[in-house]
């Protein structure tokens, strides 16, 4: 079954939806949770009719939720509903925005020895690029093409690292040995702490390099900081950096240690005391820190617009 989570995206849903109707594996195998979205995505969900047929005869499953609970909370419903209401032994996880290039979903199914695995994300405007760089396991290189990521995988795939939620495959064995991602995250490192979690499980994760999902680039992720030493996922949302502040401090917490979640606060304050001066970012962070901390995840409400 394939699972998408909606946000206010519709023509980029209905893209989406096309394309996946024209896999015959997915036949009356498709779910979309839609995100309370205020621009007729649930609407239009809702004239497909609850098993309505469309022309590549697959049935669109949907759910609108009564409020917007983040890609966090969107993926959580949509895999416990695939999982335990349609009894689904595999799942195909994507957000609204990509869309998977023909035979991706072939491909991926020929690895059949693994948990949790996927596609490269490549630039729909530039395939050659990767939307998101891929860190190789075992060491510190990072890799931003397809021609660097293919020549780096063994046996068509990259072993021990997968990109979600962008088109990624879990098995319902893995989902009832971790279970599902943490809805309260909103957005912002759900993703990463799922697979951090599949990790520590000893899942067998993969990206399969001649798997493609094209996806809308994200621009350059991380501003250069520390003359230039590394860098800070800065964003110029509230929003965004409200979650990810609380929840990178929860991730390395959980996965790295004290000393890691220290060095992410030094990072924090040097970034918007020096790199980009907003000493307002610094109390921000230490807020959303702290309500993380304490198990207080409705601090993000505040910048919903």
């Amino acid at each position: 079954m394939a699972v998408v989570v909606t946000y206010n995206r519709l023509p980029l849903l209905q893209r989406l939806l096309g394309a996946l109707e024209a896999e015959p594996l997915l036949r009356d195998s498709i779910l979309v949770v839609d995100n309370a979205s205020t621009d007729g995505t649930g609407e239009w969900l809702r004239s497909l009719g609850p098993s309505e047929t469309s022309a590549a005869s697959t049935a669109v499953r949907h759910v609108t939720l009564d409020h917007n609970s983040g890609g966090a909370g969107g993926f959580h419903r949509g895999l416990r509903e695939a999982i335990e209401e349609h009894g689904a032994d595999l799942v195909w996880l994507m957000d609204d925005d990509g869309i998977p290039a023909p035979g991706c979903l072939d491909r991926l199914l020929a690895e059949p020895d693994l948990d949790f695995w996927g596609p490269l994300v490549v630039d729909e405007a530039d395939p050659q690029r990767l939307v998101f760089p891929i860190r190789l396991p075992g060491g510190t290189r990072v890799v931003h093409d397809v021609a660097a990521a293919s020549a780096a995988a063994t046996g068509g795939r990259l072993d021990g690292i997968v990109i979600p939620f962008n088109g990624v495959l879990v098995t319902r064995d893995l989902v009832e040995r971790i279970g599902y991602p943490r809805a309260e995250f909103f957005i912002w490192g759900d993703d990463h702490e799922y697979r951090l979690r599949a990790e520590a499980a000893g899942a067998r994760i993969a990206t399969v390099v001649d798997a493609v999902v094209h996806h809308p680039s994200v621009g350059d992720l991380g501003t250069p900081m520390m003359f230039g030493r590394t860098t800070y996922n800065h964003t110029p949302s509230d929003l965004k950096h409200y979650c990810m502040a609380r929840n990178n401090t929860l991730n390395l917490r959980a996965y790295r240690g004290w000393v890691h979640v220290l060095l992410f606060w030094l990072k924090t304050v040097w970034f918007y005391l020096l790199t980009k001066p907003q000493p307002g970012r610094i109390v921000m962070s230490a807020r959303a820190a702290a309500a993380g901390l304490r198990g207080d995840f409705s601090g993000h409400e505040r910048y919903l617009s």
